[in-house]
């Protein structure tokens, strides 16, 4: 049995993935996948129209996002050679890391770029960043919240050692 090939596209709107089982059929799934996205995009909710899903997908085979706010995504380009440490302190330099942030967002929008890391690495990454005064880190409703260092009026963010 040969290995099928899976896209998965994600945008702010939404996200589609298909799999083809045979490697001709790729650019048929890829024209699909646009006119889907195409769909998403023109919808302010989000989701595919019934007759824009896969032939076979069950309606209720989404996954579910917390509450019924969408996932915001930085904007930001991810370099080859960065490491999580990198990609997590150029998140927090857009305008989407104004916002204190959870781990469980975090990882979403890591994920959203396809850098996929275990929950323990990047908690472990952003406490790390938070020691080194890279960024701030509290307790919001229980849990840890982190969110960018703003540069003090007139100085560096950093506290004199």
């Amino acid at each position: 049995m040969s290995a099928g090939i899976r896209v998965r596209v994600r945008t702010p709107g939404g996200e589609v993935e298909i799999e083809v089982g045979d490697p001709a059929s790729v650019d048929a799934a890829m024209d699909v996948a646009s006119r889907i996205m195409r769909e998403l995009a023109s919808k302010p909710q989000g989701g595919a129209p019934p007759e824009a899903r896969a032939p076979g997908e069950e309606q209720g085979a989404e996954e579910p996002q917390q509450g019924a706010e969408r996932i915001e995504i930085p904007d930001l380009k991810v370099e080859k050679g960065d490491s999580l440490a990198d990609v997590i302190l150029k998140m927090f330099e857009t305008s989407w890391g104004r916002k204190p942030r959870r781990l469980s967002e975090i990882m979403d929008a890591l994920s959203s770029y396809g850098l996929i890391y275990p929950k323990s690495s990047v908690a472990v990454a952003l406490l790390r960043l938070a020691k080194g005064g890279e960024i701030r880190r509290f307790k919001e409703g229980g849990e840890y919240v982190y969110i960018r260092r703003e540069p003090l009026a007139g100085g560096e963010a950093r506290c004199p050692s």
